[in-house]
């Protein structure tokens, strides 16, 4: 689609929202209610478009993807209302007689710009919350995965009028031309770098941004923590799809005291949830790509591998990897992995821990595994992050009560329930002023009387 088309089209979606075809609530709930009942049709049909893409099982892409978004609309179609219902809040006593009120108003067309590791759930997701709010939506798939994005088009088609949803597929010349446009709201999720062109763009029309980016998530194990459930956590959400999730573990802070017993967990659990030869595990995915397999094996360093480093390079797949005496002039240190590489840092006490991860960017999560109260509550009071857990992994990201969301250079704004239908909806103030009772006090001329009284009320 070139850029004539897109306005076009954008310019069709304009016409839809004016029309007032998105406000009413029935309607949304409808439109959710026709979206959930694709999902639930088309279910193996995204196993198989997820397995083509990106290797992953059928209950996997459930878990982490169709069944997330499916709880996403539930939550939707159940608070939606209220959600929508108008906020009264205390009005001045200079103001009276009057009513005050927060009522929340949709941006109009919004475009959606999905990556390509969760695919079904981070373009699903976000549309969910942008129809709860009454936008209409121009979705942005990534091309690195074909199968998947295909399948986005197919669900999207058979389940709104284009000019109300639609997705434009393609690569960086589709991105770059609906850039170009006057979108209401853009919702971006990938990486740092695209993040701040897509902000640059953004600028142009002062479009409203949610970015939602990535950065080295660290893994707190302090000396209390319970090693054996500490690695079989972290094991699962580092090499879940492969390690390229926004929010895995990026690398681990170990209490020295505790590195070999932690070691020694990690070791057992690879092996015990990928078996001993995870390359012919078939529910083990792959990378993406070969542009980043090649990038990732890189980052392997022979001599430090602790398990793992075997490759297939005709398959794109690499064992599940973990690196020990990492420092972080170290090539896998540079830059978030992404990938199922897990290198090992120590440190001698928890403040040299938390100064290290304060010294760099701020990440989009952290993972904290400790017993002691005392290291929690420090540790969320010195550290700068976007979301994380105590004594897990992910799955703060996997409830609709919670935003979901970055800080700094892991990205700007959340959503996921509450905050993501707060994040495609301006917050209107209104004063309803009544008319039987005028007071004085705020016209010209001021007299003595009125500067007293103004003092008194204001």
């Amino acid at each position: 689609m070139d850029k004539h088309e897109i306005e076009s089209l954008l310019a069709r979606q304009r016409e839809w929202f004016a029309e007032g075809k998105t406000r009413d609530i029935t309607d949304r709930l409808n439109a959710l209610a026709h979206l959930q009942s694709t999902l639930l049709a088309k279910e193996k049909a995204i196993a198989e478009a997820l397995q083509a893409d990106l290797g992953k099982s059928e209950t996997e892409s459930y878990i982490c993807e169709t069944g997330l978004v499916l709880s996403e609309i539930r939550w939707m179609r159940k608070h939606i209302r209220a959600l929508c219902r108008e906020k009264r809040v205390h009005t001045p006593l200079a103001q009276f007689a009057s009513r005050s009120f927060v009522s929340p108003a949709p941006y109009g067309t919004v475009l959606i710009m999905s990556p390509w590791n969760y695919p079904i759930l981070l373009t699903l997701e976000p549309l969910v919350d942008a129809l709860s709010a009454g936008n209409t939506a121009v979705l942005k798939p990534s091309a690195y995965a074909p199968h998947t994005s295909a399948l986005l088009e197919e669900i999207i088609r058979e389940t709104f009028p284009p000019d109300y949803v639609t997705v434009i597929p393609g690569g960086r010349e589709e991105n770059q031309a609906l850039l170009e446009m006057p979108f209401d709201k853009i919702f971006f999720t990938g990486s740092v770098s695209v993040g701040r062109l897509v902000m640059q763009s953004a600028a142009r029309y002062l479009t409203p941004v949610t970015l939602e980016l990535g950065g080295k998530s660290p893994c707190i194990v302090d000396a209390s923590a319970n090693i054996a459930l500490a690695a079989r956590r972290i094991v699962f959400g580092k090499f879940m799809n492969c390690g390229q999730t926004c929010v895995a573990p990026d690398y681990i802070l170990c209490d020295r005291r505790i590195l070999p017993a932690l070691c020694d967990a990690l070791q057992h659990e690879i092996i015990r949830q990928y078996g001993a030869d995870p390359l012919s595990n078939p529910a083990y995915g792959k990378i993406i790509n070969e542009k980043h397999f090649r990038r990732l094996t890189g980052l392997l360093a022979p001599d430090k591998t602790l398990l793992g480093g075997q490759t297939s390079p005709e398959a794109c797949r690499i064992a599940p990897t973990v690196l020990t005496d990492v420092s972080w002039e170290d090539p896998v240190m540079q830059q978030e992995i992404f990938g199922p590489i897990l290198p090992i840092l120590s440190y001698d006490s928890l403040e040299d821990a938390i100064r290290q991860i304060e010294d760099h960017p701020h990440p989009l999560a952290l993972y904290l595994f400790s017993e002691d109260r005392h290291v929690q509550k420090q540790v969320l009071r010195s550290c700068r992050f976007g979301g994380g857990c105590i004594n897990d992994t992910l799955i703060h990201l996997a409830t609709s009560e919670m935003g979901f969301g970055g800080v700094g250079e892991s990205g700007m704004g959340a959503y996921h329930g509450k905050a993501g239908f707060e994040a495609f909806s301006h917050q209107r103030s209104i004063v309803d002023k009544k008319t039987f009772l005028d007071l004085p006090m705020r016209y010209q001329p001021y007299t003595p009387l009125h500067k007293r009284l103004l003092r008194r009320f204001v």
